[in-house]
């Protein structure tokens, strides 16, 4: 056989082989720290992942905003900048209502409420991330939140002028109707906030205070029980397509996994986080009834405000919601 025949024999069987799938990598941003159950929640599911397709699937999480800021993460991952993202889902209330109707007072005051809310507003929310391109994997819901202050909160006179920081717009409007003047900080700035007096309160979570060391900057946390927010998890959808069937099934089972053991950690998180609150100093409290009848007016200014501005779709989803808990 001469060399030129030899070689095309060889070069036709190394095309009829068939091709091993190259494995794929894809970068995820979080805005939240390494002690923050979010992002411990996050790393488990990117280690799941991995493990479940044998390493043709890994997930790089850059967390505490080092990637990319936290208002950009949307914006990346719509792009394709990065493939994954997680946001505080009414962050992005300036795009739809219904992306703010966790934060809304009185609408779902317990961990078994919020799901619920969840798993009702979920279609509406997954059809318009679909719009621009991404997929809602899952979402957690932080544990309820109440007001940190350098001093015991229970006269409602208090309120006026306090410089509170505020994580979104719709907590940003409560303050207004508080009187309070809401500041915006990112997470991983508050305590540079507090030391420079730009912020004297915040409203958040347990959680939040836990992992950000509050005793270092406040000494009193009115457990005020506002209302359970959530984490959004999500994906660009063409990278999502670029996977094979038994990857993406990987994935979807892993961000099941991930949904139900995160809002288990976040009740973990709540219980040990009020205690780590008190053992380092803090004085955890419930509202006064003077200080619970500021919150609940300021709580139904909220509600009456987000009606008007709501589309027929988003008031629709909260009765559909409201009647199911009736029922």
């Amino acid at each position: 056989m001469n060399k030129n025949v030899s070689r095309t024999l060889l070069l036709a069987t190394a095309c009829s082989l068939p091709v091993a799938a190259s494995a794929a990598e894809w970068t995820m941003a979080t805005p939240y720290g390494d002690a923050s159950f979010h992002t411990k929640n996050v790393k488990q599911f990117a280690e799941d992942v991995a493990e479940a397709t044998d390493g043709e699937l890994t997930i790089n999480v850059h967390s505490g905003g080092s990637l990319v800021a936290h208002g950009e993460i949307k914006p990346s991952v719509r792009r394709g900048t990065i493939e994954a993202g997680e946001v505080f889902l009414s962050t992005l209330s300036n795009e739809d209502p219904i992306f703010e109707v966790d934060t809304l007072p009185g609408v779902a005051g317990s961990y078994e409420e919020a799901f619920d809310l969840w798993q009702t507003t979920k279609p509406v929310i997954t059809e318009l991330f679909a719009n621009q391109g991404m997929m809602p994997l899952y979402a957690v819901a932080w544990p309820a939140q109440g007001i940190y202050t350098d001093f015991e909160l229970n006269d409602p006179e208090q309120f006026e002028g306090l410089r509170v920081r505020a994580p979104n717009i719709n907590t940003q409007r409560f303050v207004d109707y508080l009187g309070g003047n809401p500041t915006e900080t990112e997470e991983s700035d508050i305590p540079t906030a507090f030391s420079t007096g730009r912020v004297d309160a915040m409203i958040t979570s347990s959680s939040t205070g836990n992992s950000m060391t509050a005793w270092d900057y406040v000494s009193h946390y009115t457990d005020a029980n506002l209302w359970l927010p959530k984490n959004i998890v999500f994906i660009n959808q063409q990278a999502f397509d670029r996977l094979d069937e038994a990857t993406q099934e990987a994935v979807l089972e892993a961000a099941a996994r991930a949904e139900e053991r995160g809002w288990q950690m976040s009740r973990d998180d709540n219980e040990a986080s009020l205690e780590a609150l008190q053992e380092n100093g803090i004085t955890v409290s419930t509202p006064n009834e003077a200080v619970a009848a500021v919150l609940q007016s300021a709580g139904d200014q909220l509600f009456a405000a987000w009606e008007d501005r709501a589309g027929e779709q988003a008031r629709q989803v909260l009765d559909e919601y409201q009647q199911q808990r009736e029922d």
